[in-house]
């Protein structure tokens, strides 16, 4: 069979959409295309080959999110697709798309801050509480619920909420 350069961008497409809906175990309201996760689909020959990065090296949930890839490429009609892992260049929060962001606050986990905002050394980090919207914060603990994540209390509302770390 021979495969046209706009059948190959075709199958790109849906290979893309397919892995793109894959959604994070660890915050199911979030796709690895709203992480930033999903780094790449190639299609050589009519075969599919996915790059991942982790949002940190020992991510517990790459195995899943690989795992789940590969069905839904499956799913799609794709066979011997490949799942690669690329840990250069480091994952970064700036690579969170802007509906990411938004997802997080509405479940209510306060949205990494970008790069550009970061404070310098010994600088005060200010975080929104994504109940109240208040920038009167605390943090409680550098380690939340996941190891990407942080504790913080409001103190407007008194609500605890986990902030998604900056890398």
């Amino acid at each position: 069979m021979v495969i046209t350069l706009s059948s190959d961008a075709q199958l790109r497409q849906r290979a893309w959409d397919a892995a793109a809906n894959v959604v994070d175990p660890e915050i199911p309201v979030l796709t690895i295309a709203d992480l930033g996760v999903l780094r790449d689909v190639a299609v050589t020959d009519g075969r599919v080959e996915v790059a991942i990065t982790p949002t940190y090296s020992g991510c517990p949930a790459m195995n899943m999110i690989q795992l789940e890839i590969e069905l839904a490429l499956e799913r799609e009609g794709f066979r011997n697709s490949k799942v690669r892992t690329v840990l250069s260049p480091a994952w970064t929060t700036d690579w969170m798309s802007a509906e990411g962001r938004r997802k997080l606050r509405e479940y209510g986990i306060a949205p990494p801050q970008p790069a550009s905002s970061r404070r310098a050394l010994f600088g005060v980090q200010e975080v929104a509480c994504p109940q109240c919207g208040s920038d009167d914060t605390e943090v409680l603990s550098e380690f939340g619920s996941t190891s990407c994540k942080a504790l913080w209390r409001c103190r407007s509302c008194r609500e605890p909420f986990d902030y998604f770390k900056c890398h």
